[in-house]
């Protein structure tokens, strides 16, 4: 009986290699794909009573298909001079934070390892799909039909997942899916998805104002919506100095305008129109789990570790709960 437990052991961890070398190559477009799914299933659930499950997957999907095939057009056409556009944006704020704040070589040093890491950090993720459009191409493919998938699977989906949990351990287990759904919720439906339109509305501000070229609005635009995702900042930051800009160019009509339309589409107001109504934006994500959660999986994990970031710690939070609870349930000797 030893020897045959033994055996299937070797067995599974050989399947599961083998599964993993597979899946590795497309881990990140799963990701994404699943991440999406879960924001537009509420839509999905809309659009199903009228025109059936399949018809509306196949809908959102063909809607993402072409927001996908527009984002591979321009990132051919745009991803190099974006580059150097939100490279040179960082180096023209930390020169200016270098002249208002006390000299210091060290901060200096600091300012300037920041500037490079995001430099080569860019440069590679551009190097590596630069030279593989194609690559890029599948990726998209994969999530895609990955989208689909989980879109008319969904409950089935769902009803495996609790399936899977151990009778013994149930409860913890239903504990880290509602973890893991609390944060998602909170990332996704309000804070992430919140910062991206701001960050397309700032995009789109600089663009039509005159005030930056498009790879210049774009890189702005990808500036703000990352901090929108820091603590106690905002859009602000990004708007603000093109309306010094135009007042600095006499183009007092323009400033003014600018700055109604920042107000309005980028920060303050969504913060109290849009906010409340997309559940409340940083609720359960603490500053710590933000910056380690986003920022860390980002530099660690690319783009999706926007959201395997926060899901850990979180998931990392619920079983530290446990062991506690286990732990003054224990009698005292």
């Amino acid at each position: 009986m030893r020897n045959e437990t033994l055996i299937w052991a070797i067995v599974t961890v050989v399947i599961l290699y083998l599964v993993w070398l597979v899946v590795s190559p497309v881990v990140s477009p799963i990701i994404l794909a699943l991440a999406v799914a879960y924001v537009t299933y509420p839509l999905h659930e809309k659009l199903l009573p009228k025109i059936g499950r399949r018809k509306a997957a196949f809908l959102l999907t063909a809607i993402i298909a072409v927001l996908s095939f527009l984002f591979l057009i321009g990132f051919v056409l745009w991803i190099n001079d974006v580059k150097y556009q939100i490279v040179r944006y960082m180096e023209i704020s930390f020169t200016w934070l270098q002249s208002v704040t006390v000299s210091s070589q060290r901060i200096n040093e600091v300012l300037t390892a920041i500037t490079e890491g995001v430099r080569s950090r860019i440069e590679s993720y551009i190097v590596s799909y630069t030279y593989s459009i194609p690559k890029l191409a599948l990726e998209i493919f994969v999530m895609l039909f990955v989208y689909y998938g989980a879109l008319v699977n969904a409950e089935e989906i769902g009803r495996e997942l609790y399936n899977l949990l151990p009778p013994q351990r149930k409860e913890f287990g239903i504990r880290l899916i509602e973890a893991a759904r609390y944060t998602l919720d909170t990332l996704l439906k309000s804070w992430l998805t919140l910062s991206v339109l701001k960050g397309f509305a700032t995009a789109l501000g600089f663009w039509a104002f005159g005030i930056a070229p498009t790879s210049g609005a774009i890189a702005l635009g990808i500036l703000t919506a990352f901090v929108e995702l820091l603590p106690f900042l905002g859009g602000w930051l990004i708007w603000i100095p093109g309306v010094v800009y135009l007042i600095h160019s006499s183009n007092y009509v323009l400033a003014f305008l600018f700055a109604v339309y920042s107000i309005v589409f980028v920060s303050p107001l969504p913060d109290f129109v849009l906010a409340p109504k997309m559940t409340l934006r940083r609720r359960g994500l603490n500053a710590l789990i933000s910056l380690l959660g986003i920022f860390g999986g980002l530099w660690a994990f690319g783009l999706v570790g926007i959201i395997i970031g926060p899901v850990s710690l979180g998931l990392l939070a619920t079983v530290i709960e446990e062991w506690k609870k286990a732990m003054e349930s224990q009698p005292a000797e």
